[in-house]
């Protein structure tokens, strides 16, 4: 698909998220300070409520997909207009004027990069947890940080790996810091810590550090999610 020059597209997938999509759509358009932003797509993963109904009402383009997130991302990746993508969670919020942000670091020659995060919570571990997002090492990046990324630079490095039903953004961003070079806006998106919430902090922790601690000793994308699902899930 044709693509513009210094276009923005986000792409957002989603799965039963009624309660938040508006408030993340409406956010976006409070929040961009540029015309850079040429589409929004939500890419819905087989959602049983009124996600898509309530995107489309607030004008995003819905997308059909398989479920799986990295699916998810690659459908919207492969149908976005824009020579940049931005790739967000539905429960995270950028800061004011994201886009701006976004196309300074394009246009100084990062061709990949996200944004610190701080997660909804004054917890004083999750607080330490999100400083540490300031680190650009790629042991401190994440998805709920969003990314963004220039469209050549996505598929020459193939995009997400649909073999991960869990950690496709952590694969993904470990070989961009290989193959393209990432940088870490000095700006924070605010991400929901509701699995924190739910599961509990030190168990939910703890397991994300055992998942992250058997990738790096070479276990496959089946291993991590047998782990996750028994543990987390």
């Amino acid at each position: 698909m044709k693509q513009n020059k210094n276009g923005i597209s986000i792409i957002i997938p989603v799965l039963n998220e009624s309660h938040i999509i508006a408030s993340l759509l409406e956010h976006l358009i409070s929040n961009a300070q540029t015309n850079s932003i040429l589409e929004t797509i939500i890419v819905d993963g087989g959602s049983t409520d009124q996600t898509t109904a309530i995107a489309e009402k607030h004008g995003a383009k819905v997308i059909h997909s398989k479920k799986g997130r990295a699916k998810q991302l690659n459908i919207g990746a492969k149908k976005a207009i824009g020579n940049i993508l931005y790739f967000l969670h539905a429960d995270t919020l950028p800061p004011k004027g994201f886009d701006k942000s976004i196309l300074d670091a394009v246009e100084q020659g990062h061709n990949s990069g996200c944004f610190r995060m701080q997660f909804d919570s004054k917890n004083l571990i999750l607080r330490f947890f999100g400083w540490l997002t300031r680190i650009n090492h790629s042991m401190c990046r994440g998805g709920d940080q969003s990314l963004f990324i220039k469209s050549t630079s996505f598929y020459d490095s193939k995009g997400f790996n649909e073999d991960y039903i869990i950690y496709e953004d952590t694969e993904f961003i470990k070989r961009l810091y290989k193959n393209v070079g990432f940088i870490v806006i000095p700006r924070q998106v605010i991400t929901s810590a509701r699995k924190y919430r739910q599961k509990g902090l030190l168990k939910v922790q703890f397991h994300f550090g055992m998942i992250h601690l058997k990738s790096n000793l070479g276990a496959g994308p089946e291993e991590l999610y047998d782990y996750y699902s028994k543990k987390i899930m």
